[in-house]
């Protein structure tokens, strides 16, 4: 994984292109790409700072909140498909995939009907 720029070069660079020197010319002297240069100007004129944006972490869970649901839903129709049940979510406004519900249905320890075409 690569490991972002100071903060101290970012504001160096900013500051050459505020002076009006080229892009091209401030990446050569710098020695990063051309592509740093403007996107540093990019985000100083957007934010105020040359930082850079937080990386990595963790998402959160989309379905926990409706947790409640899901379970009663189960316990309801045991029969429930993986489809079935994502149907339902998307008629409550929860828009996801097939994916994350099985992600969530295992995370839980929910059991499932896996086909709908099995009696």
């Amino acid at each position: 994984m690569t490991r972002a720029y100071s903060n101290d070069l970012g504001e160096r660079v900013v500051a050459a292109v505020s002076a009006g020197e080229s892009t091209r010319a401030i990446a050569e002297r710098f020695g990063i790409a051309v592509s740093s240069v403007v996107k540093w100007h990019q985000r100083y004129r957007a934010t105020g700072s040359v930082a850079p944006g937080k990386m990595g972490g963790h998402r959160k869970r989309v379905l926990e909140p409706h947790r409640g649901f899901i379970v009663e839903r189960i316990n309801q129709t045991p029969h429930l498909t993986l489809h079935g049940l994502k149907t339902e979510l998307a008629a409550r406004g929860v828009k996801v995939s097939h994916d994350t519900v099985w992600h969530f249905l295992r995370r839980e320890g929910l059991r499932f009907k896996k086909n709908a075409v099995r009696p």
